[in-house]
């Protein structure tokens, strides 16, 4: 490997083309994360993006909070708190995993409430079952109309 071939490991800033090998997410993405506000670029003087080597991880981190069901908006506000001049520390993903921790416990309840009345409940409110004493005792549901009423109990 050459000189030149091999320069760009050494270099502080790293190009799209870089990032998206590095990071095995598609460039269509960056650009994606890039206009939410996830992750941040400068442009050297030929306009094109150059990202800091600490992006990588901040690529990792939103990658695996998109894993866990995190709605991007959620991983955007939370990283909006953080320096985008240095890597993430161990210390801000043990913050930004406090931080979600209660919601995904909240989803996991949701789930495995849903998942226990599954067999005996379609969960909708209405439909076929005129009395449902999970969620529609009484048919109380039946004022809002035929169909679905309710995905989530209120």
């Amino acid at each position: 490997m050459t000189e030149k071939e091999g320069h760009w490991k050494f270099r502080r800033e790293l190009s799209v083309g870089e990032v998206a090998a590095r990071s095995g997410v598609a460039v269509s993405t960056l650009h994606f994360y890039e206009t939410k506000g996830l992750i941040h670029s400068l442009r050297n003087r030929g306009n094109q993006r150059r990202y800091p080597r600490g992006v990588l991880r901040r690529v990792a981190v939103i990658k695996v909070a998109q894993r866990t069901g995190i709605p991007l908006a959620d991983i955007q506000a939370a990283l909006s708190a953080l320096p985008h001049d240095r890597p993430l520390t161990v210390h801000d993903w043990a913050a930004l995993s406090k931080r979600w921790r209660e919601s995904l416990n909240e989803r996991i309840d949701k789930l495995t409430a849903l998942r226990d009345q599954l067999t005996s409940c379609i969960g909708c409110g209405c439909l076929s079952m005129e009395d449902c004493p999970l969620r529609n005792p009484e048919d109380t549901l039946n004022a809002r109309g035929s169909g679905p009423q309710l995905i989530e109990p209120t």
